[in-house]
């Protein structure tokens, strides 16, 4: 069997351009995630976009109702949410030391690990072993929670103008990238692009909400078990909920942690609370997410985010399952249009069975 040189240049181009896509992934990781946070918000707010369009506004003063709105809102849960986060996370960080120290001396509820392990020992060695290149200055950590704050600030500017901007000019990208494409295959590439928008705004949206109302069930289960930090804690459930199957495990496992420093049938109560909510939401909410606005198997969600995971860490899990639903769209396309040309082939139109021997 022969290569023609056309197919094997063919071949080691798209090689090469996918090579190229992945260097591009890692090495502007830290931008493509500012970018992917953007468009998923922008994907979450445009329905009500297009809500208030229906009824009768224009794009531009549509877009800015919404984005009021959701600035609104954000400030109400700031207001409501800040000033005891912050309480929280003030007492949270005085009372390490203490943790610790009676850590340290095998007692307090986490007293049992350094009593049965010495954890505290294990840690010592291990630090001891790193030198005079693991010891850091008195200032170090201060300049780095300053320069933590200001890169999250400055993230966030970035994010909220870039969704603002996705908003704005969202549907004349659409309409210029259309228009690129030659007018035999428009229509397809349009119902391609359709049933893209429409799996991936509806996996954004739900996720979004699955994530805040995880975030409530793991507040109130902290609140009436008497975990401290409860609010803090359910913030943190809510951001990590977010990534697909990972989120739920991580948080279980980390609240339950947590809720160790207040006793071991506190922690229990905890952990069997949230892997009975998960187990709930597992069955009900997400397959509505994914099989609903996806139509993925489970099979397929977890090659997906294996997949993602190793391409690009965090940000390939979030986009893994989005990605995977566009690519489902357009294999669903492909073999609709394979089967729509059999269906009217000459057999089907001289209305005669095919002859077979």
């Amino acid at each position: 069997m022969t290569i023609r040189a056309r197919t094997l240049l063919a071949g080691l181009g798209i090689l090469l351009g996918v090579g190229a896509a992945l260097w591009l992934v890692l090495r502007a990781e830290k931008g493509l995630t500012i970018i992917a946070i953007a468009l998923f918000l922008a994907l979450a707010l445009n329905p009500a976009v297009e809500f208030f369009q229906r009824h009768g506004l224009r794009r531009g003063f549509a877009v800015a109702t919404v984005y009021v709105l959701a600035v609104m809102i954000f400030a109400l849960l700031a207001l409501v949410f800040i000033p005891p986060l912050v309480t929280q996370m003030t007492h949270f960080v005085s009372a390490v030391p203490g943790l610790v120290d009676e850590l340290t001396r095998g007692r307090g509820p986490l007293g049992f690990l350094e009593r049965k392990y010495h954890v505290v020992e294990e840690v010592q060695k291990a630090a001891s072993k790193q030198g005079a290149s693991g010891v850091t200055g008195a200032a170090a950590p201060v300049l780095g929670i300053a320069k933590g704050v200001a890169t999250t600030i400055s993230g966030m500017l970035i994010i909220a103008f870039l969704t603002l901007f996705m908003l704005f000019e969202g549907p004349e990208w659409r309409r210029r990238i259309t228009g690129l494409i030659p007018e035999p295959h428009r229509a397809r590439s349009e119902r391609i692009g359709a049933g893209v928008y429409k799996s991936v705004s509806g996996f954004v949206t739900g996720n979004l909400l699955a994530s805040f109302l995880a975030g409530v069930v793991a507040t109130v289960i902290l609140l009436i078990v008497g975990v401290p930090y409860a609010l803090a804690l359910g913030l943190f459930t809510a951001i990590i909920e977010f990534i697909p199957y990972v989120g739920p495990v991580v948080v279980t496992v980390l609240l339950g942690l947590v809720a160790l420093t207040v006793g071991p049938v506190s922690a229990l109560v905890v952990f069997v609370l949230m892997v009975v909510y998960h187990l709930v939401e597992g069955h009900t909410l997400r397959p509505l997410i994914y099989g609903h606005a996806l139509k993925l198997s489970p099979l397929a969600v977890l090659i997906a985010i294996i997949l993602g995971a190793e391409v690009a860490g965090i940000l390939g899990v979030l986009v893994a399952i989005p990605i995977a639903g566009s690519v489902q769209v357009i294999v669903s396309e492909v073999l609709d249009r394979r089967n729509r040309g059999r269906s009217s082939g000459p057999d089907a139109k001289s209305g005669t069975a095919p002859v077979t021997s």
